[in-house]
């Protein structure tokens, strides 16, 4: 059984604006969210983590930094594991893209959306699951971090819960929270918690003779 903890990235200046950052270079964590992410590590340092795979765009390695520090463990950027592309929309203000006949379609439709010249977020969903599963393979027994963001930490969850993409918006993924998701070889998904701020416990030691 793999374990995967999500990790959305800390808070930045561009979410305290309300603008869509999205793959842009130079969006960095602020003070706040700095302290959001050493408190993030201090929480996950008793586990027994053996792998940290990040979205390779700033904010999330500057998250993932601390956490890695105590496990002296290298983090392994991985494409597959970035942000929404937004497109047209990176950049904007969301007072702005409210204003834009799209907004109902990602609030209430997500699954009919492609963002102008960016992605769907249902080819989000898949490479995100998509990677995930892989990483499980990769990990079978073992508990490793993923550092990504909301939507994709979103989707993600909305998949393993049975919830149709229509219906991810309803989940809230706030920064620097964790989610832990375990994937057992038989295909049983257990969702342990989403969206989470409070301690987190090291897995039950394995009985003797036991799989």
């Amino acid at each position: 059984m793999s374990t995967i903890i999500l990790v959305r990235h800390g808070e930045n200046d561009w979410v305290k604006k309300n603008r869509l950052a999205g793959w842009i270079e130079g969006v960095h964590l602020n003070a706040n969210g700095r302290a959001q992410a050493a408190a993030a590590a201090d929480r996950l340092s008793h586990l027994p983590i053996k792998a940290i795979y990040s979205s390779p765009i700033t904010r999330c390695l500057e998250t993932a930094v601390p956490i890695a520090a105590p496990h002296q463990l290298e983090i392994t950027p991985l494409n597959e594991l970035g942000e929404v592309r937004y497109g047209d929309w990176e950049g904007e203000k969301i007072k702005t893209l409210t204003k834009n006949k799209l907004w109902f379609v990602v609030q209430f439709f997500p699954s009919r959306l492609c963002f102008p010249n960016g992605e769907a977020l249902r080819e989000v969903q898949f490479r995100a699951i998509q990677t995930l599963e892989k990483l499980a393979q990769q990990h079978p027994e073992e508990m490793i971090i993923v550092v990504s963001h909301a939507d994709l930490i979103k989707l993600v969850i909305a998949h393993y819960l049975g919830v149709h993409i229509d219906l991810f918006q309803r989940l809230t993924i706030a920064p620097a929270s964790l989610s832990v998701i375990t994937l057992p070889e038989n295909g049983s998904v257990r969702i342990g918690r989403i969206n989470d701020d409070g301690p987190l416990q090291p897995p039950p030691a394995k009985k003797p003779g036991k799989k």
